[in-house]
This record gives C-alpha cells, sequence and structure tokens, in this order.
C-alpha cells in the first residue's frame, strides 16, 4: 500500500469514527432533551421526538406507530397528570434523572441503540389537592431503565423505538421495602377494547420485589 493509499485510509477510519462519535453525543441529547420534555408534561414535544414509525414499550404492553405513541402520551398521559392541559401544571412534579447511558451506533451510522438508567422524583403538593386524585401517591420515587432504538430520518435523529421499563415504585413514606407492587397499571386489554390500551401485551412484566434482566443490547467487553 503506497503512502497516498494509506493516508486515504486512516483518513476514512478517522471519519467514521467522528461521525460514530457525533452520533452518540446527539443521541445522548436526544434523550436528555426526553426527559426534560417529559419533567414538564409537554407530551406534543415528546410525541414529535419520534420517527413516523416509531413506538413505545411501556408496562407491559406496546404502542405502535404515531397512533399508538399519541395514545400513550397525549391520551393516556396528559389525560391522567394534566386533564388535557399540554405543559405544567401548578403543584405536580416530575424530575427524571438520566444516568448510566450505553450509546451504541450501528457501523453504517444511521442507527443506534442506548441503554439509560433513570430514577425519578414525583409527588403532588399540599396546596393542590385536586391533583391528588390522579397519582397512585401523594410523593413517590422510581426508578428504571431504557433500552432504546434510535433512527437518522431525514438528516435527524429521532426515536424508533423507546423501551422502558420501571423496576420499582416507592411511597415516600414507605419506601420500595414497604410498597407494594403497582400490578394495577399493568395493562389487561389492548386498543381498541381499552381506548388508550396498547397494541400488544407483553407477557410476564412485573414490578420489584420482580428482579428480570432487561437484555442488554451490547456484547459483553470482555467475553468472546
Amino acid at each position: 500500500m503506497s503512502s497516498t493509499e494509506e493516508l486515504a485510509k486512516t483518513v476514512a477510519e478517522l471519519a467514521d469514527r467522528v461521525r460514530s462519535l457525533e452520533a452518540a453525543a446527539e443521541i445522548r441529547a436526544l434523550h436528555h432533551k426526553y426527559g426534560y420534555y417529559l419533567d414538564k408534561c409537554l407530551y406534543e414535544e415528546v410525541v414529535d421526538l419520534y420517527s413516523a414509525d416509531g413506538e413505545v414499550v411501556f408496562i407491559g404492553g406496546v404502542y405502535r406507530g404515531r397512533a399508538g405513541v399519541e395514545r400513550l402520551y397525549l391520551g393516556r398521559f396528559r389525560q391522567r397528570f394534566t386533564r388535557g392541559h399540554n405543559g405544567p401544571v401548578r403543584g405536580f412534579l416530575l424530575d427524571h434523572i438520566m444516568m448510566q447511558d450505553v450509546v451504541t451506533v450501528a457501523p453504517d451510522g444511521r442507527t443506534a441503540k442506548a441503554r439509560i438508567r433513570t430514577l425519578m422524583q414525583a409527588g403532588v403538593h399540599e396546596s393542590a389537592p385536586e391533583l391528588r386524585e390522579r397519582v397512585s401517591f401523594e410523593q413517590w420515587w422510581e426508578g428504571g431503565v431504557y433500552e432504546n432504538e434510535y433512527v437518522l430520518e431525514g438528516g435527524v435523529w429521532k426515536i424508533k423505538r423507546l423501551g422502558y421499563h420501571p423496576f420499582w415504585h416507592a411511597d415516600y413514606e414507605l419506601g420500595w421495602a414497604r410498597t407494594a407492587p403497582m400490578s394495577h397499571l399493568i395493562p389487561k386489554k389492548t386498543y381498541p377494547e381499552d381506548p388508550l390500551g396498547p397494541d400488544e401485551l407483553i407477557e410476564g412484566f412485573e414490578f420489584f420485589p420482580g428482579t428480570d434482566v432487561v437484555p442488554f443490547h451490547y456484547p459483553h467487553p470482555t467475553r468472546p
């Protein structure tokens, strides 16, 4: 190989590495923006982060396509937490802390996957008693893991599949050791039988004290 060919190869390899690093940074930013929008109940902004054929996996159900994504965020979440209002309401708190992100960009630079942990603090203020009936606890903790897929659509990274697996909820007064599993949140019927239900049910989903492992999208780094 001539020096010119070797230089061209090195430039191409570096260009691929830069593309992958830039894509990983954009995907991290995309997911963090998702969290900020969700914290403030900006559900329309959240929906627009999804690709045209995006989907959500949430508490034992799959919400497919734009219609399914809107059913979850604009129907189930917005109707429950903010009574149809897009944006924050006084007295309702959501804080998602995103961390431990592992992003894997495909060799072609057009798709990617990420595993991200979240720890949420939430609740309603005593000055907003009208919101109390819409939540399970006055104040609570929640922990979960995302296993997501992303796609480059029209030159913009979007969420292809958001897989959120909330492992545990904890009433602030009781803690996770004494809070009963939130099994009533697991859907039993699909859409349209349940107007706000998922398109498909996932069997076997359970909350803590269940401790199932959400499959890792990446291989073990030291094992063949």
